[in-house]
């Protein structure tokens, strides 16, 4: 038995397009006995919304089966927030959501917040920055949801998470304290352990060279890339993050 952990953007689909084949991959993975889990860095949905869209576009999905950032953020921060500790959060409403789900109390007061949570926010203002430096040059530890500087669309890219990142980096001069998103080992022990599978038996498949190939390879797990999102061929063939295995995309997985 093997273990298939599918990034969503670039791997599945693009945007609200289907990659071809995609359906029948997962299908005859699912069908001999595999496993399989789909795992986002994109913390701009619900893991029920990505359940929802994968089985319309006809992918049966339950909640379970999905993992994403702002999980993985919310447990996180279970484990190391005191009861008196508050989280200021730069981000939308779904990893609010989730944070809020996971007893996570959260404060819109800079003064106020031991953590901050900065993830991808399309309603970014000046003083949501100036919140986030205030927050941060005051001690807060600073935890992102993931570190893409830009999220595959049908039509191009557009900026995410890793763009607020390096803004707040450039103000304060220093590397933010820790990503829980891929590349983090924190996001691949929750795949696998999911899925129940020790990591050489895990495939870890993706678009992204910097995320997806680097934490299959820094944990032990066979890395994929696909050619149909961010990377490309020459790409990974220049690239420290040296990807197992090449597919033109997902519809050749289950040739592995």
């Amino acid at each position: 038995m093997k273990g298939f952990i599918f990034d969503l953007d670039g791997t599945v689909y693009l945007g609200e397009q289907l990659i071809d084949g995609a359906v029948e991959a997962i299908r005859a993975l699912r069908e001999r006995g595999d496993k399989v889990v789909f795992l986002s860095n994109k913390p701009i949905a619900t893991r029920r919304s990505y359940a929802h869209k994968l089985t319309k576009m006809g992918i049966p999905t339950n909640i379970e089966d999905v993992l994403n950032s702002s999980l993985i953020v919310a447990r996180y921060l279970q484990k190391v927030c005191k009861p008196t500790d508050r989280v200021l959060v730069i981000g939308e409403a779904p990893i609010r959501d989730e944070l809020r789900e996971h007893d996570i109390v959260m404060t819109d007061n800079p003064m106020d917040a031991q953590y901050v949570v900065l993830s991808w926010d399309r309603q970014f203002t000046y003083d949501k920055l100036n919140d986030l430096y205030q927050a941060a040059i005051r001690g807060a530890i600073v935890i992102a949801s993931n570190p893409d500087l830009t999220c595959p669309m049908e039509d191009g890219q557009i900026p995410d998470t890793g763009a607020f990142i390096g803004a707040l980096e450039a103000l304060t001069g220093k590397p933010i304290d820790l990503v829980v998103g891929k590349p983090s080992p924190i996001s691949a022990e929750a795949a696998v352990a999911h899925l129940g599978l020790d990591h050489a038996s895990c495939y870890m498949v993706g678009d992204r060279l910097e995320t997806d190939i680097k934490m299959g390879n820094d944990t032990g797990m066979n890395s994929v890339l696909v050619l149909t999102g961010i990377s490309t061929r020459e790409m990974a063939e220049a690239s420290v993050h040296k990807p197992k295995y090449i597919l033109n995309s997902i519809k050749e997985i289950v040739n592995l």
